[in-house]
């Protein structure tokens, strides 16, 4: 019965997280070169740092991929879907707060997964919408600096939030 009832708590809050991802992500935005830039990532990492990897890798997905849908982008959903659950397959529970070293740390290969992974579906894209590749190779860098601008904005949320959560006993409620 307690597997149960842990297993539902998970559920629960996978689905609140993916609609807090989806409504910070596709409501709080600002349109760039082939998206746009927010601050979604930001709750991604604080899903990411409460619920083990299934979980929080699907509140991502989904919280990410629906914000896509809701604003416009629709190409970009199975994209992102990806992009976001490997982002949060980095981060760690096993701290005793959110904002710990180790989730710390684990901003840096978010950020290149963000980064490198949006390049290099929009190479895809690119080419597949009919682009010649070196043209696409090139079209793809002028969203790098707005992923750079959007996951060092997203981990300064996480920082906050999460240092804000900690010191209000989140886990130990939670727990």
């Amino acid at each position: 019965m307690k597997r149960k009832n842990k297993n539902l708590k998970y559920l629960t809050m996978s689905a609140v997280f993916a609609a807090m991802i989806c409504v910070v992500t596709a409501f709080v935005h600002i349109p760039t070169h082939q998206g746009y830039i927010h601050v979604g990532d930001g709750i991604i990492f604080i899903a990411s740092s409460v619920l083990p990897a299934p979980y929080s890798m699907c509140a991502a997905a989904i919280g990410a991929g629906m914000s896509d849908y809701l604003s416009g982008f629709a190409v970009w959903v199975l994209p992102t879907m990806i992009i976001k659950s490997m982002m949060s397959a980095v981060f760690t529970t096993s701290c005793s707060k959110i904002v710990c070293k180790r989730n710390l740390l684990a901003l840096i290969p978010a950020s290149a997964i963000c980064v490198v992974g949006y390049y290099l579906f929009g190479v895809i894209i690119s080419v597949l919408s009919g682009s010649v590749l070196s043209a696409a190779l090139l079209a793809a860098l002028a969203d790098v600096p707005a992923n750079l601008i959007q996951v060092t904005a997203s981990a300064g949320l996480f920082a906050a939030l999460g240092t804000a959560m900690d010191k209000s006993g989140f886990r130990r409620i939670y727990e």
